[in-house]
């Protein structure tokens, strides 16, 4: 079957600051939306009119898998629960048996009934690390059944992953990178490039994004469109495009100075790796390359600098809309004319 290409353009330079990247970036977004490119180029225009551009950290990194056990009571399990830290080192040892990169940070027990979800949290390096994170669960379990006889197997993944479907366990104990951008936006910036006053943007803020996503029932997402965003570069850099289920749960938050737009967005699981599956295609490996992800660096600092890129342009593309949105029409006469 003959494959259908995704149009891809190149959007920026965006100006970021940070460990992870620092200077003037283009970014690659794949989309069907064509809206989209022009949009991001607008915050991109507006992260040049900061002085210091986007601020990206990367908070923190790991992968985790949910193994699933049972037992004849909930009293056994919680036996094993309270034995679990004495045997921290060999279930470390029986993590990274076999790998270079795959280490078991911590876990998080939760008892139900005679059931224990065991969510485990690995690092994996340059790697996303699902697959990583899934044989080193397995090797924890094999560790757990030989030191815990009253345990029975009942799942490799219990669920509590809680992998590409919303949650909020995500966002309380990690999954993927954490990362935040952040700026100031001169007032007049502002009004030259988004012709919006920071007041304007910071109360639909608010209102739309805070306050609508409450009415609306949302789980841990106070946003108006990261999926946008991460879809497109998720599509350019091979990641598994599913990851974006979890990756749009993130917050924006805007507020107005007496002269600037502090604007930001947190995005507190972002699930990117720049090695692994998807990522050997001719495409997706010059994109990296030209994305200064293919550099000998620490494990994982290449994909903390995807990371940081990712949120940059989440950044522009939430900007760019919300301002739009502060202007009766604007955001349907763009769409009219950039998509006929």
């Amino acid at each position: 079957m003959e494959s259908i290409p995704v149009p891809l353009k190149w959007v920026g330079p965006i100006r970021v600051s940070g460990p992870a990247a620092e200077g003037e970036i283009e970014v690659p977004l794949a989309t069907y939306e064509s809206p989209l490119w022009p949009s991001v180029g607008r915050g991109a225009r507006v992260s040049r009119a900061c002085p210091d551009g986007i601020a990206c950290r990367v908070l923190d990194a790991c992968m985790t898998r949910s193994v699933l056990v049972a037992a004849d009571a909930a009293a056994d399990l919680h036996e094993v629960v309270q034995a679990l830290p004495a045997r921290a080192d060999a279930l470390r040892a029986a993590a990274a048996e076999g790998s270079r990169f795959t280490r078991l940070r911590d876990w998080h027990p939760e008892i139900v009934g005679n059931q224990l979800f065991l969510r485990l949290a690995f690092t994996t390096g340059d790697a996303a690390g699902h697959n990583m994170a899934t044989a080193a669960a397995e090797r924890v379990l094999n560790r757990l059944f030989a030191d815990f006889p009253v345990l029975r197997y009942v799942s490799i993944s219990g669920n509590l992953c809680c992998d590409k479907k919303p949650a909020a366990v995500n966002a309380f104990l990690g999954r993927g990178r954490s990362a935040v951008a952040e700026a100031a936006i001169p007032r007049a910036a502002c009004g030259k490039i988004l012709r919006a006053t920071p007041e304007a943007i910071a109360d639909l803020n608010t209102r739309k994004n805070l306050l609508g996503s409450l009415a609306a029932g949302s789980l841990r997402a106070g946003n108006a469109h990261f999926a946008n965003m991460l879809l497109a570069f998720y599509l350019a850099t091979g990641q598994d495009a599913a990851n974006i289920v979890e990756g749009s749960q993130g917050i924006t938050w805007a507020e107005a100075r007496p002269d600037a737009l502090y604007f930001s967005v947190t995005l507190p699981h972002l699930i990117v790796g720049t090695v692994g599956s998807g990522k050997g295609l001719p495409e997706v490996e010059a994109v990296l390359a030209r994305l200064g992800c293919r550099e000998s660096r620490p494990p994982g600092a290449n994909a903390d600098r995807l990371a940081a890129l990712i949120a940059a342009a989440v950044w522009c593309g939430e900007l760019s809309l919300l301002a739009a949105q502060t202007r009766p029409g604007e955001l349907m006469r763009a769409h009219l004319a950039l998509e006929r």
